[in-house]
């Protein structure tokens, strides 16, 4: 029972940390809560759905989804953050947009598809790959295999490549950068497109491990907040530790609490963090966006 929980927490805190790397990148970059990230997420395992129920294979539907989500991620960004931020509005009127954004996607994503539970898995149920003790399906073998190596990826970028040093640039202090001159627009949307692709791809695990609803953002939204704040934003490490730490709460929670206790678990940790640790494990204050 206990390797079985153990293992059900890296699972699910392998989704998280996706999720929140992907909030994370955006919030460090751009300076506010991207909270229209929950649409994305959801909106890409309905494209990854829509592609599939067309008669493509997953092989394709998944890249075309992932391209997809980058597109309305850049979207958002040129279309409503980017004028807002030439008006010199305030990271209040921007949260409140993306707020706004979120509300507009999920209501959309509803009406498109109905409310109904949806799903992309294919074929019989298996048991799983016995492993000491616990059962892992290939999916699920997939979450975190693919979890470690776009974390690396991240970490890659963001700490070997020029974009990624103009990112940290970036979040540091726009201003300066801008001055010794970094298109700071130009990186803003490629944090935005590196976000939304990790979102959308946690998005298409979910689907592909259980099922999706038109809600599935809002929890998404709610966990990748909570995660980057408890493992410090701006630091990849610390999104991972975040995802990993709500995943092992989650599955010991569920083994001893009624499943409706889920986000009042994750709230808990919200607030004891935000009490006496703001700065997360490996972060700065959520109000400061840090470099990574």
């Amino acid at each position: 029972m206990l390797s079985q929980i153990l293992l059900d927490s890296l699972i699910a805190g392998s989704i998280y940390a996706l999720v929140a790397l992907g909030f994370g990148l955006v919030y460090s970059t751009a300076g506010f809560f991207h909270f229209a990230h929950g649409a994305v997420y959801a909106a890409g395992a309905y494209l990854v759905f829509s592609a599939w129920s067309a008669g493509l294979s997953l092989y394709f539907a998944v890249p075309l989804a992932i391209v997809g989500g980058m597109l309305i991620g850049m979207l958002m960004e040129i279309g409503i953050y980017r004028p807002l931020r030439r008006k010199r509005a305030s990271n209040l009127t921007l949260l409140i947009a993306s707020l706004g954004m979120f509300i507009v996607g999920q209501n959309l994503i509803s009406l498109i598809f109905g409310d109904d539970t949806k799903t992309l898995r294919t074929g019989l149920v298996s048991e799983g790959i016995p492993i000491l003790g616990a059962r892992l399906t290939k999916v699920q073998l997939g979450i975190i295999t693919s979890s470690v190596l776009l974390i690396g990826c991240c970490w890659f970028l963001l700490k070997k490549t020029k974009i990624g040093r103009a990112m940290r640039a970036v979040a540091d202090d726009p201003q300066l950068a801008a001055i010794r001159g970094i298109n700071v627009d130009r990186v803003i949307l490629f944090a935005f497109a590196v976000g939304s692709a990790l979102g959308v791809t946690a998005a298409t695990l979910v689907a592909l491990d259980s099922d999706m609803t038109p809600m599935m953002g809002f929890y998404a939204l709610l966990v990748a907040v909570v995660a980057v704040i408890a493992g410090g934003i701006g630091s990849i490490p610390g999104a991972a530790l975040g995802g990993l730490l709500i995943g092992a709460a989650e599955q010991l929670g569920a083994w001893r609490l009624p499943t409706e206790w889920q986000q009042t678990i994750v709230f808990s940790i919200l607030i004891l963090f935000l009490t006496f640790r703001p700065q997360g494990f490996l972060g700065r204050s959520f109000d400061k966006p840090g470099t990574w």
